[in-house]
């Protein structure tokens, strides 16, 4: 199997479970330090993961490059064209000038790898379904809960009538009492909770649509109309804050955009008639000079 290189790096976290004990050994290496590993030699790293040369060279071929000149090469385009995941857990001992650009790092790089996984097709599709949808609900559940309350708050303006929830009974019984032209999106980072599961299940036998923010391949994923796989390598750490929820904003931000734009330039005065409204609950800006 091919992979891309320019997402090297995510290949080898994806692929972290499959390695012998040996393989692991560098994978980690590479990991904690991808600039280093970019200028080390084989012997270098070899001695850094505690493995042979020809333990190092048959890492490499794992991952379609020819050695580790040519592994080398493509992980140094991997960190030119891309933000890679790296996993920087944050550790007790950590202080401010360790952990806050590991949370950054942490989340620019869930944003770049969500990006290249987010079909463009998949999402045409379903700015279809909200476009025509005479009521749009987002539900979610826990950390999700306020990213449904955002989507609430970015789609009221679309002239599209639209109730967030995160309360699980509320969530059942919208679900059963909807129908024939309502959308529901259901938002979840890991797709595994029961109640949604059930919820998505519910609702389509009801007759609505539903959209999965959602791992792909999870059960969620199979109970909804059509998913938006978001695939974030998540660190589940104690000590590290769930990224996911900064993707699933971002995906919401797309889908809102690309409503706003079919609606056309005829739109235009409706969305600046909204943001007219707030000018006198705010102070003016500080002129410079």
């Amino acid at each position: 199997m091919a992979y891309s290189h320019n997402n090297i790096l995510n290949q080898i976290v994806e692929r972290l479970e499959s390695l012998n004990r040996s393989e692991r050994k560098v994978a980690d290496v590479i990991l904690a330090d991808p600039q280093r590993a970019t200028r080390s030699t084989i012997a270098v790293l070899a001695k850094a993961a505690d493995v042979s040369e020809p333990t190092v060279n048959r890492f490499c071929k794992k991952f379609d490059t020819s050695g580790f000149p040519d592994f080398k090469l493509h992980l140094a385009q991997a960190l030119v064209s891309g933000v890679p995941y790296v996993n920087k857990n944050v550790e007790p001992a950590d202080g401010p000038d360790d952990y806050t650009p590991k949370i950054f790092d942490a989340t620019i790089a869930s944003l770049s790898y969500a990006r290249n996984k987010l079909k463009p097709a998949t999402v045409n599709l379903a700015v279809d379904q909200l476009i025509q949808a005479k009521q749009i609900n987002f539900f979610g559940l826990g950390a999700s809960g306020p990213v449904a309350f955002d989507a609430q708050h970015k789609f009221f303006r679309l002239n599209i009538p639209v109730v967030a929830y995160d309360d699980v009974l509320m969530q059942r019984m919208v679900a059963a009492a909807s129908g024939t032209g309502d959308v529901i999106v259901v938002i979840s980072y890991t797709g595994r909770t029961k109640d949604l599961v059930e919820i998505a299940s519910l609702a389509r036998s009801s007759g609505a649509v539903v959209i999965g923010i959602t791992a792909p391949d999870s059960p969620l994923a199979e109970r909804c109309s059509m998913v938006l796989d978001v695939e974030v390598p998540e660190d589940t750490d104690l000590y590290m804050p769930m990224t996911s929820r900064i993707v699933h904003l971002a995906v919401l931000d797309v889908l809102a955009t690309g409503v706003t734009l079919r609606r056309g330039p005829d739109f235009a005065p409706h969305l600046k008639k909204i943001k007219d409204s707030l000018k006198d609950t705010r102070f003016e800006a500080k002129q410079d000079g």
